[in-house]
């Protein structure tokens, strides 16, 4: 017969915090000290910055809490971003407003609500899942897609801790080789798919509680109390051998519609 683990009130602390920090928009300075993630090379904010500054008309899908596009310093004068999660959109709209650009609250699935060929660029970070032909069907002919797409099996030595080994198909869900012939079937033609998978550090269990309820597609259904013993297990390994290691995988993606 099994006993209880005894008491750790150090864990019960970290665990309290992860629980009680807000998850909406996508500031991620509460992980400041308790986790790190390498960036890029290509430093996506700026390259889409150098876009926008000679862009008329720029819609930005799945913008989170608007804090990528707020940091551009130039923005068209049609700036327009799109948000589905409702806290999410609330926070867009007032960190967004001032700057001149509309949010529109949207859902992530096609259509988006906006005419043919309304943008010259579309950019989006992080997207759940490009719709091409929708991307097509509001850029204006010579315009331009430009985004960060999550690459593939990211993150997963985190994912499978929690959920074990998953399904080859899982590790090609976001296949970079797929989501060029998807572009391409849409009439897209694609300048550049580049993938990097960088070095991630969580340092305490705190920090991995708060990135799975931050990140909900991660671990379907993750809730602290349901993997309460699983983190328990993980608090413990990081105590005794130091930061859990895994590696995000990142995907820079650039099409065009022909002219």
């Amino acid at each position: 017969m099994t006993s209880d683990p005894a008491p750790d009130p150090v864990f019960d602390r970290l665990l309290d915090e992860a629980a009680a920090a807000p998850t909406d928009g996508w500031d991620f300075s509460w992980f400041d000290g308790r986790a790190t993630e390498a960036r890029p090379s290509w430093g996506y904010q700026r390259a889409m910055g150098a876009r926008m500054a000679r862009a008329s008309a720029s819609l930005d899908i799945q913008t989170g809490g608007g804090e990528v596009l707020a940091g551009v310093p130039v923005r068209p004068a049609l700036s327009v971003a799109t948000e589905a999660w409702p806290p999410n959109v609330a926070r867009a709209t007032t960190l967004l407003h001032p700057l001149g650009t509309v949010v529109v609250a949207a859902p992530e699935e096609p259509p988006l609500p906006f005419a043919d060929g309304a943008f010259d660029l579309v950019v989006s970070r992080h997207p759940v899942r490009p719709y091409f032909d929708e991307i097509a069907r509001v850029l204006r002919p010579g315009g331009t897609y430009f985004a960060q797409h999550v690459g593939p099996a990211s993150v997963f030595e985190l994912v499978e801790y929690f959920l074990g080994p998953l399904p080859a198909e899982a590790r090609h869900s976001r296949d970079p080789g797929r989501e060029r012939a998807a572009a391409e079937a849409a009439g897209l033609e694609v300048a550049e798919v580049r993938t990097e998978r960088l070095r991630m550090e969580f340092h305490d269990v705190g920090a991995v509680a708060y990135f799975l309820r931050k990140v909900i597609w991660m671990v379907p259904g993750f809730t602290v109390d349901a993997y309460r013993p699983r983190l328990r297990e993980l608090h413990e390994l990081i105590r005794d051998q130091g930061p859990f290691v895994a590696h995000s995988a990142r995907t820079l993606f650039e099409a065009t519609k022909p002219a």
